[in-house]
């Protein structure tokens, strides 16, 4: 056995990664490819999938904070309370003059 550690070496910045298989299609394998070394979108296919992963994640955040927020402005006890609160502090939302 090979002890491969290193004392005093700090590895806690260095973020852990996983290595996962997945079934992709072909031209999907390809698009990932083509985004890294012809477009330089990123400097590996991994980084390539983990941008399109987090910009899927923030569009769906954002779809679902968009429907909480129609879903509040339909409920009527929530606009009825912003319309109370706007009117005690319009006052004193106001930038120096």
């Amino acid at each position: 056995m090979i002890d491969t550690h290193r004392p005093g070496v700090d590895t806690t910045s260095v973020e852990s990664r996983t290595k996962r298989t997945y079934n992709l299609r072909t031209v999907s394998v390809a698009r990932v490819r083509e985004l890294s070394a012809q477009y330089g979108l990123a400097d590996s296919q991994d980084a390539v999938v983990e941008l399109a992963i987090e910009r899927l994640y923030r569009d769906a955040v954002a779809a679902r904070e968009a429907a909480m927020w129609q879903a509040a402005g339909d409920d009527a006890d929530f606009v009825s309370e912003m319309r109370d609160l706007e009117g005690e502090f319009r006052d004193r939302e106001t930038w120096p003059r």
